[in-house]
Parts: structure tokens; sequence; C-alpha cells
């Protein structure tokens, strides 16, 4: 059985971070480890939260244990997403190294998590570097949106041979699968979003409809259903597919309920069947 160890923030009510990627992961047969970074009582979204952020040493305190069960070695992938600090930062490339130690065929995913289009960067100062400078360098494959795509390579992409450019850059820092999720280039309908998988020197594009919902725990989602299809088949092409069939099944029963939280427990089926599929092009 397939084992990840998710390292991502948690929430009690709705679903980000952890709370977005561990049941799809378990729906497709994976076995999860989840250590949260922070355990509150609902996403910052809606303004009012509760609940405490968790530091390096309380992440390392937990992998510690699961290390004493002498478990490491049955570890096939390290996933993280969101970093509070580059204390915490610093904790989850440790433990993707300490994970390679015990299995040297295990891989680290991470979604290099700095901002978005319309939003800007919006985590703290510093991030954005320690991203750039240790955490992808560390990685395995990596899934940036647009924005940080270009915040990690440094430019300004408008053109899909802009974005190929830029995503070698990022591929020259350390990981060698790059997911591209919200892509808009300048032959993107208006009506549809792009996301591009590249790895090995070929570029997998899937075009899905832009939908009219805007839910947090999107990103945490694809990026663990990404990484359980590359784990899958060790394609990214493949993966990519699959992965954004399951996505846009989820969010499009999300906007049919009008709801804030993605529907992950009502549309649970899209995880291992979905009602929908896109053609995946090499571009």
């Amino acid at each position: 059985m397939v084992a990840v160890l998710s390292i991502q923030s948690h929430v009690a009510y709705g679903h980000v971070g952890n709370s977005s990627a561990v049941f799809p992961l378990q729906r497709l047969g994976i076995e999860v480890w989840p250590v949260h970074t922070v355990q509150f009582s609902n996403h910052t979204g809606y303004g009012e939260w509760r609940g405490r952020v968790f530091d390096g040493q309380a992440i390392e305190e937990v992998v510690d244990g699961i290390a004493d069960r002498g478990v490491l070695g049955g570890c096939d992938a390290v996933l993280s997403g969101y970093l509070g600090s580059a204390d915490i930062g610093h904790a989850v490339v440790a433990t993707a190294q300490r994970v390679r130690r015990a299995n040297p065929a295990a891989v680290y995913c991470c979604d290099p998590v700095i901002g978005d289009v319309g939003r800007g960067v919006f985590v703290r100062p510093g991030i954005p570097e320690f991203m750039r400078e240790v955490a992808v360098p560390a990685a395995d494959l990596v899934t940036p949106n647009h924005f940080e795509l270009d915040s990690l390579a440094g430019t300004a992409t408008r053109t899909l041979d802009a974005v190929k450019d830029a995503v070698a850059a990022v591929q020259a820092m350390g990981p060698r699968v790059v997911l591209t999720t919200s892509l808009d280039t300048d032959d993107t309908p208006a009506d549809a979003v792009d996301l591009l998988a590249s790895e090995g020197g070929r570029h997998v594009r899937v075009r899905t409809p832009r939908l009219d919902v805007a839910v947090n725990g999107a990103g945490d989602a694809i990026a663990a259903l990404f990484l359980a299809h590359w784990l899958a088949s060790r394609d990214a092409g493949a993966a990519l597919g699959a992965a954004a069939a399951t996505v846009h099944g989820l969010l499009a029963a999300t906007e049919r309920a009008r709801s804030r939280e993605i529907v992950l427990v009502a549309a649970q089926d899209e995880v291992v069947a979905p009602s929908r599929t896109f053609p995946a092009e090499e571009v």
C-alpha cells in the first residue's frame, strides 16, 4: 500500500489543507499520515477563526513519534502546502530529507503557496524567498499556480512558450515535475481554465470549463490528487488528466450546491469515478 506523509494546515470545519487533501487520498486507497501545521476552527477567509499555529519543533516531534514506530521506510511521498513560517518550512524540508534517507525511492511534492492573481502575495515576508531558495530545490514535484510559477521563475508570462521557459527555470532549481494550475495565457479562452503538467521535456495541457465558484482548498486537493496519480502512473500527463477530472467534478458539484466550501464528502464519487473527463494534449 502507498503511504503519504502530508504536512499541512487543518481546519475542523470546511476543507482546506489536510482537510482537503487527506480524504481524497484515502478514497484512492492511499494510507495518509497527516501532520498539522495549524489547528483552526475554519479557514481564515471567513475573517474570524479560533485555534492555534504550531511551530517547527511541534512538527518534528510528531515525525519523531512516527519514526519511533519504524515505519518511515514505508513512506512513499511527503506532501506539503501552505507554510505559515520559515521555521515550519525548514521542519518540512528536513522531514522530506529524513524520509528519503529511510526510503531513497520516496519523493517530496511541494505546493509552493505564495499568492494568486488578483490577490498578489499573501504569505508572510520571507516565505517566497524560502520557497525559491530551499523548498522548491528540495522537491521532486511542485504544483504552483500561474502567479506562483512566475514568482518562482522571476518573470511574467503571457504566452505558452514563455510559460514553458518559466517551467524550465523552475525545473533547473531541482524538481523534475511541474504542475501549473490556474494557467491563463493569451490563447486560453475566457470561459476556460488551463492546467499544464511538465516532465522530461514534455508539456501536457488539460483545458476545463471555467466555473462560477470561488472556494478555498481546491489547490490543496489538486496537489494531493496529482501526487497520488503520479505515484500510480509515473506519468505527469496521465496524472494531470485524472486529477483535473476529479477537481472539475468536485467544483461543479460545489457550484450546483452554492456552497462556500468544497462539497468533498457529498461528491466523493468524483474522486474515484469522475463524471466528466477532458482531453490531455501535448503542447
